[in-house]
């Protein structure tokens, strides 16, 4: 698709393949906290898509949509990077809550309670409740939590391709069997809250009302239900 003058046609270009960007745009969502703008994704993938372009124009030899979908995918992963969604303070604070969750599970053979834990972080309950409740929107998943020496990081690895790959389906399924029996292990009433909350698919404050208690409980319960779960399932991934 060139122009008169022999050049490739950019803007012909750019409007051919943004359905591409928009495609693996959405595949890296899935894998995202609902945080994330799915706007952010695809506008940091149009300019990994104008960066192939250009490049592709210097001689590059591979087929154009291969290299493509690579330098988008770049680009969206290296945006990601730099969209810090939770202050690392806080960051660092839940992740003193999940070492004494896995230090507690592992001196009682159970999971630790609120108050365990409080004292364990030498803080008082209200504090350490608190605490919880600041970390609203703390996610399972982060980007830095499973960067390798070699910087392939958890993105790098799980970001669904367009061929199948069976061992990677394996260890897909070899994580969600982890998470399964981590949720099954939880005290039943952050067990209720995930439920509510991810298959049920309702609010916070729609959870308190059928639980009975304050959305900021809610909030406090599916913060602490997280810090249980990443004290297991981020160790195994």
């Amino acid at each position: 698709m060139y122009t008169a003058s022999g050049n490739l046609d950019r803007d012909q270009l750019v409007m051919q393949y943004a359905p591409l960007v928009k495609r693996i745009a959405y595949h890296l969502l899935a894998k995202l906290p609902a945080s994330v703008q799915v706007d952010d994704i695809i506008q940091n993938g149009m300019l990994g898509l104008i960066d192939a372009l250009g490049r592709f124009e210097e001689g590059l030899g591979a087929q154009f949509e291969t290299y493509a979908v690579q330098r988008i995918r770049g680009a969206m992963l290296d945006g990601l990077r730099e969209n810090d969604w939770l202050p690392r303070s806080l960051r660092r604070d839940m992740r003193r809550i999940e070492g004494a969750v896995s230090q507690l599970e592992q001196r009682y053979g159970r999971q630790p309670t609120e108050g365990e834990l409080a004292k364990s972080l030498d803080m008082a309950l209200a504090d350490y409740q608190k605490m919880l409740q600041d970390a609203r929107g703390y996610q399972l998943v982060h980007l830095e939590d499973f960067g390798g020496d070699d910087d392939d990081d958890y993105l790098d690895r799980h970001l669904p391709s367009s061929e199948a790959d069976p061992l990677a389906a394996l260890l897909d399924k070899n994580m969600r069997d982890v998470l399964i029996r981590a949720i099954q292990d939880l005290p039943e009433r952050e067990k209720t809250v995930m439920g509510l909350y991810y298959e049920e698919e309702l609010n916070l404050r729609e959870i308190g009302e059928i639980l009975g208690v304050s959305e900021s409980r809610i909030c406090q319960l599916h913060s602490q239900a997280i810090a249980r779960l990443r004290a297991k399932f981020v160790k195994k991934s």
